[in-house]
């Protein structure tokens, strides 16, 4: 009986790192992966690029790069393999003094580029609810 007991733990030591990864990387899935996240993106680039209420905090952005660490934030955050190897996100914005209402405009320009990309609306909310804890690390910096 031990030994079945000490079998049945050495099992679940080893299935659990696989169920957690399997568990952590479901977002990253849902949003299409790599790619996914990349279109996501740059769909979501664009909305900002049309945003008057927010782009003048983008004037001075190498967009390539936004676009490429944003990607890699995202992909980190949602679960996937990459890792995001930018500042965090209180150097990012420090100083640019974003106020409650320029964060929800980039959030609504986020809501739009996850419809127009055919993001169903749970992942929608997966993902918002991922992000609204960085609010505090970005508003009023």
């Amino acid at each position: 009986m031990k030994h079945l007991v000490a079998l049945l733990v050495l099992c679940a030591v080893n299935i659990a790192p696989s169920l957690a990864q399997a568990k952590s990387d479901t977002l990253y899935q849902e949003l299409g992966a790599q790619q996914g996240i990349s279109d996501l993106m740059t769909t979501f680039v664009l909305e900002i690029a049309e945003d008057e209420r927010v782009i003048h905090h983008f004037e001075n952005v190498d967009i390539d790069r936004f676009h490429r660490m944003l990607s890699l934030h995202l992909c980190e955050l949602t679960g996937g393999p990459c890792t995001y190897t930018g500042a965090d996100m209180v150097e990012v914005h420090r100083g640019m003094a974003i106020t409650r209402a320029e964060f929800n405009a980039v959030v609504e320009d986020l809501i739009a580029a996850m419809e127009a990309e055919g993001v169903p609306t749970a992942t929608q909310n997966k993902l918002l609810a991922r992000l609204a804890e960085l609010h505090g690390e970005i508003v009023a910096r």
